[in-house]
């Protein structure tokens, strides 16, 4: 039986087979995901081109008095700029594609205080300058003015898209990573249903509580944010040094000489960030553990004042789990100023040496700004993979826990080939049954009885003679290791446990109920009960004497484990739910103990009444409430000892004799002293 108590570490930060597997939980929404991806390509594409937008409208839109025009005929380039002046149309010598442009006349607007002069260079060298009226030097302003308008629509049509497109991809990608946790956690509180409650005896239910919240949680971060986003930064990261280079080489290299820095810094984070990662997970299930354990037993606690001392192991594990977080917030706090550092360091080098280019005039500004604007967005992913980092370091310590635990088999396995039980007559019949928890640590040995149908068999011994043991085997919570048990003749390993189980109701000493109403606890979700027949069931064990007094009746909300209720009230309302679902077989096990004086006549009065044409079986240390069974079966060390009635067991004046006599020892002495006068 696996245990999760103890934690296993990873040797590596990524492991394909467990990635392998969460993507498969991915495969049933892959359209939405590839939606997602193309959605996010179109938003990184338009993010892309807002600084060349602006490298445009700089470069070719906002200097209009430092720019060289050439002439040209209206056909030649009919897809750029023209301008108009002295019936000649002119574009910018930066968007002339011809080879000819040496043979071409050539324009340069200059100004000079209020006054603008047009500079002519003929192809044969010949230089004229001649004044500008205003409505000319218009001209070249309202087509820049307009180009610059368009450029404007343009960009604010860009960050609209991106916006809808933004909305869309989230709604998209929170929507398809909330199905795939609530598939997983379905998966998980299903797997778990089914484990064999010696499962549960090895591991804390704060740990289980843990798994199926917390690491869920761990993967909700995973398939919604870093998932397909990472895809993103991917592409702005490809999408920067793509246009950058096509751009201008040398600046490309130049933006890009702190790359190594960054790959270096990125190793030395990880290597730190690993271990002190999975160990914050580790201290915080432990956490989880120790809190569920404590608010559970919160009344032993306070009885027996151990608060100080509770409170000081609490500290212990939450100080260990403090220092765990700091670790790897230290880590964190070191790398990611690292890396702002690393871009401040790459735009001041940028600054410097475009700076020295524009002054030198082989660079434009428009380019400078542009190659600024990618530089800032080229390190934003950077440090946004950081981040996708650590939430996939705790997707893969999640996700190993997770199937771990999805992995448990069940100790208790359906048979290949099921025997289908018919209506259940409730005859039982262990042969030679061998059983350990541990090893061939036997806490039964060779046991062996007959129940026929409709008896009533209460089994009496020590603490640790067997005695629950042998009612957690016949509902096949443990399987045994030697032996036969039959119901009916058929060995309970050759049936469903869904089978084996319909026909057994369970009446525990302790009685769980959940959180809802009387009517919730009775009828289990089990809606093929109806309320007529609830109703029958609580007046048939007498539960309605109190239930009906309550203000809300069968509504009557019922906190966790029934606390506002009496133990009695709560033992009644068990007997209308095992009653409400007509088992053949009934067990109890010591469900008439820790009753209080009043409702003691109820309850033995709903016995009398739940066993009747019921095979019963009772284990009872208070042997008043047995003397009327059919057949009372003595275990001790895990042997059946004495066997038979009441009257016949006293006769034998063996152990149930001694136990009897203790019980009844100053009753035994008056009505021994009566009988002598």
């Amino acid at each position: 039986m696996a245990n999760i108590h103890e934690e296993e570490k990873l040797e590596k930060s990524y492991d394909s087979k467990l990635m392998s597997r969460l993507l498969s939980y991915v495969k049933p929404y892959w359209k939405w995901v590839a939606l997602s991806i193309v959605i996010l390509l179109v938003i990184t594409v338009a993010d892309l081109a807002r600084p060349y937008l602006i490298k445009i409208a700089i470069d070719d839109h906002m200097n209009v008095f430092d720019t060289t025009y050439v002439a040209v005929q209206a056909n030649e380039v009919p897809d750029v700029h023209h301008y108009s002046y002295n019936n000649q149309d002119l574009v910018r010598e930066s968007e002339f594609t011809g080879d000819d442009a040496k043979s071409r006349d050539h324009f340069k607007i200059e100004k000079s205080g209020d006054a603008y002069t047009i500079v002519q260079t003929t192809a044969a060298g010949a230089v004229t300058s001649n004044p500008m009226a205003p409505d000319a030097v218009d001209v070249f302003k309202d087509t820049e003015t307009g180009a610059l308008l368009k450029i404007g629509y343009l960009y604010l049509g860009l960050i609209l898209s991106s916006f809808v497109l933004n909305y869309v991809q989230t709604l998209i990608l929170q929507w398809t990573g909330q199905r795939i946790i609530f598939n997983i956690r379905q998966q998980l509180f299903s797997h778990l249903q089914k484990l064999a409650i010696s499962f549960f005896d090895n591991n804390p239910v704060g740990r289980l509580v843990t798994r199926v919240m917390n690491d869920t949680e761990a993967l909700n971060e995973m398939y919604s944010n870093m998932m397909v986003t990472l895809f993103k930064d991917i592409f702005i990261i490809l999408g920067i040094i793509i246009v950058m280079f096509q751009a201008n080489t040398e600046m490309a290299w130049v933006s890009l000489v702190c790359l190594p820095l960054v790959v270096v810094a990125t190793q030395i984070y990880r290597k730190f960030a690993r271990a002190a990662f999975r160990d914050t997970r580790v201290k915080l299930a432990r956490i989880n553990a120790q809190l569920a354990e404590n608010i559970a037993g919160m009344r032993v606690i306070q009885i027996f004042r151990r608060e100080k001392q509770m409170h000081a192991e609490f500290e212990e594990i939450n100080q260990e789990y403090f220092r765990a977080s700091w670790r790897e917030l230290m880590a964190f706090a070191l790398f990611r100023p690292a890396m702002e550092t690393l871009s401040s360091l790459a735009l001041a080098i940028i600054i410097w040496y475009g700076g020295g280019k524009v002054l030198d005039t082989t660079l434009q500004f428009g380019v400078l700004y542009m190659f600024i604007s990618y530089i800032q967005q080229f390190f934003q992913p950077i440090n946004d993979l950081t981040d996708k980092y650590n939430i996939l370091q705790g997707a893969m310590a999640s996700s190993e826990r997770l199937f771990q635990l999805m992995d448990t088999e069940d100790a208790i396995k359906n048979p290949t080939n099921p025997v289908t039980l018919p209506m259940i007559k409730g005859r039982v019949e262990f042969r030679n049954v061998w059983f350990a928890y541990k090893g061939e640590d036997w806490v039964l040995r060779d046991v062996s009885f007959t129940i026929e149908p409709g008896e009533t068999i209460a089994f009496v011994g020590a603490t640790g003679a067997g005695k629950s043991s042998i009612l957690n085997l016949i509902s096949r919570f443990y399987d045994i290791q030697r032996g036969e048990i039959l119901i009916d003749g058929v060995n309970i390993k050759d049936c469903t446990k869904e089978d084996l189980r319909r026909a057994i109701g369970v009446v525990l000493q302790d009685v769980f109920l959940f959180t809802g109403t009387i009517r919730d606890n009775i009828r289990l979700a089990e809606m093929s009960i109806s309320d007529q027949k609830i109703e029958e069931a609580i007046h048939y064990v007498n539960a309605d004497t109190f239930i009906n007094r309550l203000p809300g009746k069968l509504e009557e909300p019922v906190l966790e484990r029934g606390t506002t209720l009496s133990a009695g009230q709560r033992q009644l309302i068990a007997f209308a739910r095992a009653l409400a679902f007509d088992p053949a077989i009934l067990v109890l096990d010591e469900a008439t103990s820790n009753i209080d004086t009043e409702t003691e006549s109820l309850i033995q009065d709903a016995l009398v009444k739940l066993t009747r044409n019921r095979t019963t079986i009772v284990v009872a240390h208070r042997l008043s409430t047995i003397q009327h069974a059919n057949k009372i079966i003595v275990m001790h060390k895990g042997r059946v000892r004495e066997m038979g009635t009441h009257q016949e067991l006293l006769s034998q004046g063996g152990m149930y004799y001694n136990l009897y006599q203790l019980q009844y020892k100053e009753a035994f002495h008056q009505e021994a002293a009566a009988t002598s006068q």
